[in-house]
Formats: structure tokens, sequence, C-alpha cells
């Protein structure tokens, strides 16, 4: 069974619905260790809604924290600090897809970031959106993760900009499994569709 571990280049890329996508193609577990904000109408409560298989689990967060701001901050305005050794992996026998919190060096803490999140043997996909500035931080997010030995590849979200992401790949040379348009809205057939069409390149 593989560890799927959803990162994004910044906030608002679209990590939730690649994890829902993946966790749906792959029939997996889903897990998000940490959720700032938004607790009545959270990220695992978006995936339960899109996802139609039986066969996920959806575990509970590691730490919920009230404000949506950075976890060390949300955690801060909340009295707690995050601990990276309460945060565990819930066991599980399914295929897992850990939805990661912002971009990759978001800090959980004082010293430690998102990326202390990510163990070695994680296959790590990243959600790259365009905008102004997001080759630079797509580049430096991927080459931080490979630099670590990670086993990288990119999903896209939004429209089709040939420029942008031919120069990623380019660059990167990480495998692209695909791009999400940008859709009307997303529901289970959404979903269920580019699940479809993903399954066989995870």
């Amino acid at each position: 069974m593989k560890t799927y571990f959803i990162t994004g280049i910044s906030t608002d890329v679209g990590k939730t619905i690649v994890s829902a996508i993946v966790t749906e193609a792959l029939h997996a577990d889903y897990w998000k260790p940490i959720q700032a904000g938004e607790l009545e109408h959270d990220d695992k409560h978006t995936v339960e809604k899109l996802i139609t298989n039986t066969k996920s689990k959806i575990h509970p967060n590691s730490y919920a924290l009230e404000t949506p701001m950075s976890p060390h901050a949300a955690a801060a305005i909340d009295g707690v600090s995050i601990d990276i050794k309460q945060i565990n992996a819930p066991k599980t026998k399914n295929h897992l897809v850990i939805e990661g919190a912002g971009g990759l060096l978001v800090p959980i803490n004082d010293t430690q970031t998102i990326l202390d999140l990510i163990k070695p043997d994680y296959k790590v996909i990243v959600v790259s959106r365009h905008y102004l500035g997001s080759i630079n931080h797509t580049l430096l997010t991927v080459n931080a993760l490979k630099e670590k030995g990670f086993d990288v590849s990119i999903i896209f979200s939004g429209n089709e900009h040939k420029t942008t992401e031919g120069i990623i790949y380019k660059m990167t040379k990480a495998p692209v499994i695909g791009r999400i348009n940008e859709e009307p809205y997303f529901d289970k057939n959404v979903v269920s569709e580019y699940a479809e069409l993903f399954k066989d390149r995870l």
C-alpha cells in the first residue's frame, strides 16, 4: 500500500479537490493532519462529500484549529503548540492520501514546517496553478522535494497555460499526472470522471 502526500505551491490552488480525486481513484483513506479554520465545513468534510466509493475512510485531524491562518499562528491563538510527535499517520491496510496545509514551507511551529510531515517513502503530488509567480513557486517546491529524494509528480489545476506548464516540465522533469480544468463546479460525478482519468497514472 502506498501513501500519497498532496501539497501545493500556495494556498487555494486546489489541494482538496486533488485529494478527493486521488482518494476516489485509489479508493484510498484520507487524512489531513492539520486543519486551520472552517471546522464546520473543513477539508475532510469536503472530501467525504465528493467521493462515492465505500472503501475509503476519512480519518480525524491530529490538530483542528479555529483560525484560518498558518498553523503555527492559528495554534498560538488557540493556546496550543503543535508537537510533530503527536502527528502520527493513521494505521490502515489501505492506500492513504494525506493533504498538507498551504504550501511546503508553511510553519507548523517555531522550528518545523509541512515538509517535516513528509516521510521518505511517501509519493508527493504537487498541485500547481497558473498565476503571476507560479513558475517560481512551483520550481522552488518541486526542487526542494527532489533535493530530499522524494518521488515527486505534478497535477496542474485550472485552465491550461502552455508556456508555464512547458517550462515547469522542462526544468523539473517531474512526471505530470494531468490537469484539473476550471470546472463550473465540483460534485461527485466530476470527481469520479477525473478519478477514472488519473487512476492509471497514479
